[in-house]
């Protein structure tokens, strides 16, 4: 089945901004500007002929701690529209989408507890939000961690910095993650999952002379994470030039994993806005970027 047939929902705004919402692993495949322009990153390799291959976009990712500490391959399943949405006046006048997953008898085996897992996504005039809730449905107590994986579209990775991080704890994953404390003014290139983040950050793109502010709750985490050139060589779903075009974001609960009894629930929240940003001695335009999102 060609990529383009897999299933999916279209969403829109009237402001002319659109999204993409994929019914395998209620994955945001595409999210556009007014202008029509691609605001995420989706590889220029040649996809397979299954869902699971598509790299880019925006995806839920979860793992167990424990008997097997796999991760749940949740772009290989089916997802479903919830009938049961989420009831939020503040997105009543957005298009908006709401799904569930709940495993199946293959799945336990890298993830061997029940639950129910509800995303709800909407798009509303240069902002995304998706909002996920998971219930423990099991007899016994869940751990795990929980993430967003945002691969964002940039310019030119070398004209890439994040605001918002500076002074905190990361551990770096090229070095073992052995545990620093970051020390520059802002971060270029890295694979790092910084600790205990404030709610919100900056990724500025200079050539495209834009900002992603990235707002979260309940995500404690943030991962930071680019190929580059030679590791990107070594990875079947990149195409070689692909890394200099993206950047991945990923706000997660990476060192404290949820806890949940059984029938309890937990709920996290990410917005994404994009809007144009100057640059001026090293500082963002308060005015323009890093404004309090509502």
């Amino acid at each position: 089945m060609p990529f383009d047939d897999f299933p999916r929902v279209f969403l829109s705004e009237p402001g002319g901004s659109s999204a993409q919402v994929l019914l395998y692993g209620g994955q945001v495949v595409s999210w556009k500007n007014e202008r029509g322009e691609e605001l995420l990153f989706k590889t220029n390799k040649p996809l397979a002929k299954s869902p699971n291959a598509t790299t880019g976009g925006i995806s839920v990712s979860l793992s167990q701690l424990g008997t097997t500490g796999q991760v749940l391959p949740l772009t290989q399943n089916l997802w479903s529209l919830d009938s049961t949405p989420l009831d939020l006046s503040s997105s009543r006048s957005q298009s908006s989408i709401d799904l569930i997953f709940q495993p199946i008898r293959k799945d336990f085996k890298t993830f061997p507890s029940s639950f129910e897992l509800r995303l709800h996504v909407s798009l509303g005039p240069g902002r995304l939000t998706l909002i996920p809730s998971l219930k423990n449905t099991d007899n016994s107590s869940l751990s795990f961690i929980f993430g967003l994986r945002n691969y964002v579209s940039v310019s030119d990775i070398s004209e890439v910095r994040v605001e918002g991080l500076e002074t905190l704890d990361y551990m770096d994953c090229l070095l073992q993650r052995e545990r620093f404390t970051e020390q520059a003014d802002a971060i270029t290139f890295v694979h790092r999952v910084y600790l205990s983040t404030p709610p919100k950050i900056a990724i500025i793109d200079h050539g495209k002379k834009r900002t992603f502010v990235l707002h979260k709750e309940s995500l404690q985490d943030t991962i930071l994470w680019n190929p580059w050139d030679k590791v990107s060589k070594a990875l079947p779903d990149f195409g070689m030039e692909d890394y200099k075009i993206m950047m991945l974001v990923d706000s997660t609960n990476f060192e404290k994993p949820i806890v949940l009894k059984p029938n309890q629930e937990w709920k996290c929240c990410q917005e994404i806005a994009v809007v144009s940003s100057s640059y001026c001695n090293g500082q963002l335009d308060p005015q323009n970027v890093l404004y309090q999102l509502t």
